[in-house]
């Protein structure tokens, strides 16, 4: 059975932490950003202590705990070195009725100390009852990297929104709305209004009352990243959990559809080359179809939207619209990719640049206005994404135009737990290679010096 984790108002209340180590310490730096007031008791006291106690107004008592040192007490921390002392220290006030945290005793404790994520008025914490502490550190870890950087200003705007609101939008389900929406656009920018825009968006929640209330309306044009889930940005995690359409493409991680609420409307439109399941003007039109039923919709796409990705396509697809629409940027395979198989496409001995290009036509043969005799002239690296099928027509053009041979060239396939599959060899024989190798798509082709910087 776990501890079921009460929020308690401790400033100003006279707290006691025994010990003089380590452990004391971690214990006070927990503590003093809520405010109470502390006094430390111990025969020996740490520098470190001693020094954090002086800075931060602590009292310190150089002497052994006695148990009058429980009078006037709302809390006492037991932390130190010896157990036995603790533990006395533990049915003292349990027989008081005191509370108390005891190190290292799960059973003497009336209370536990959580794994705290603190940021302003925001206080997370986690718990497991003493089972794994490591556990809930890990939670805490991946809880604190979704927070917004400015959370501390975030929830003081939001604090001082309230009266303003119960001023200015009488009915009390539209106030809610307007808070709730507010939230969800500070979250999502992090950041706050200026008073302008604020007293903006109020005035529109306190006109056109027949029309319902919806959240933060358009679209937002997400880049998931390549491969595992894990490489999306904080952004667009949140407006995957934001949204009441998810539109999606085939090259990304599933997982990422766990993050969706369960009321999400999840629609696929996978792409892939040689494999339409919808064509582009479908999917612009279903964007904005959807876009105008209300709320967010998030258009999330493999890599960038931006990098051979149709937004640019999208987004003007829905402006023309007059759709509201948005751009959250993502890790492109053309950099990440090959970085995870060892190869930099930029490094300041072998390649200064590094130039992108598409492998295939959007009616997915290979482009013939590439200039292939300016991209054989180039020193720095060149990668064509969605080329696969085309490699050894690439490698052909290439050496035709110029390029040696012997030019270090590889194939990369990445998959979505970032494992990736690569092979190398120099553009005569990187297409063989290749096909022998059974390289599936969607990979990535690069040539150019920066292949070898690390060697095979």
């Amino acid at each position: 059975m776990g501890y079921f984790p009460f929020f308690v108002d401790i400033a100003g209340q006279r707290g006691l932490v025994v010990g003089g180590g380590r452990v004391a310490l971690h214990k006070l730096q927990k503590l003093l950003p809520y405010g109470p007031m502390l006094t430390v008791v111990a025969p020996v006291i740490s520098e470190e202590l001693g020094q954090f106690a002086l800075e931060n107004d602590i009292g310190v008592i150089h002497r052994g705990f006695e148990p009058g040192d429980l009078t006037g007490r709302h809390f006492i921390i037991a932390a130190s070195d010896d157990r036995d002392v603790n533990a006395e220290i533990g049915r003292l006030c349990r027989e008081k009725g005191i509370l108390v945290n005891v190190v290292d005793d799960k059973t003497a404790c009336s209370f536990v100390f959580p794994s705290l994520v603190k940021a302003g008025k925001l206080s997370i914490g986690i718990s497991t009852a003493g089972a794994s502490p490591a556990v809930a550190a890990a939670i805490r870890s991946q809880i604190a990297s979704r927070i917004p950087a400015d959370m501390e200003g975030i929830l003081d705007y939001l604090d001082r929104l309230r009266p303003l609101a119960r001023e200015y939008i009488a009915d009390g389900a539209r106030r809610a709305a307007f808070l709730r929406d507010m939230a969800d656009l500070c979250m999502d920018a992090d950041a706050v209004f200026d008073e302008q825009e604020t007293m903006r968006r109020i005035t529109a929640y306190t006109q056109d009352r027949q029309q319902p209330v919806r959240g933060a309306e358009g679209v937002l044009l997400v880049g998931a990243g390549c491969g595992s889930y894990d490489l999306i940005t904080l952004r667009g995690l949140r407006a995957i959990r934001r949204a009441r359409v998810l539109v999606y493409d085939d090259l990304i991680d599933r997982r990422l559809l766990e993050y969706a609420s369960e009321s999400c409307e999840r629609i696929y439109v996978g792409k892939r080359s040689g494999r339409h399941s919808m064509p582009q003007e479908e999917i612009n039109g279903l964007l904005v179809q959807k876009a105008q039923e209300g709320g967010l919709v998030v258009r999330l796409k493999g890599g960038d939207p931006y990098v051979f990705g149709r937004g640019m396509e999208e987004l003007r697809a829905l402006r023309e619209a007059g759709i509201r629409a948005d751009y959250v940027p993502g890790i492109t395979s053309c950099i990440a990719i090959p970085a995870l198989a060892g190869i930099p496409v930029t490094h300041r001995e072998v390649s200064r640049s590094f130039h992108v290009i598409t492998g295939h036509t959007a009616g997915g043969g290979l482009a013939q206005d590439i200039d292939f005799p300016a991209l054989a002239r180039l020193e720095g690296t060149l990668v064509f994404l969605m080329g696969l099928g085309h490699l050894a027509q690439i490698a052909e053009a290439l050496m035709r135009a110029g390029k040696e041979a012997s030019t270090p060239a590889a194939v990369v396939h990445g998959s979505f737990d970032s494992a990736v599959t690569t092979v190398r060899g120099q553009l005569s024989d990187i297409a063989a290679r290749a096909d022998a190798a059974q390289i599936q798509p969607p990979a990535v082709i690069v040539v150019g010096n920066a292949v070898d910087i690390f060697g095979e």
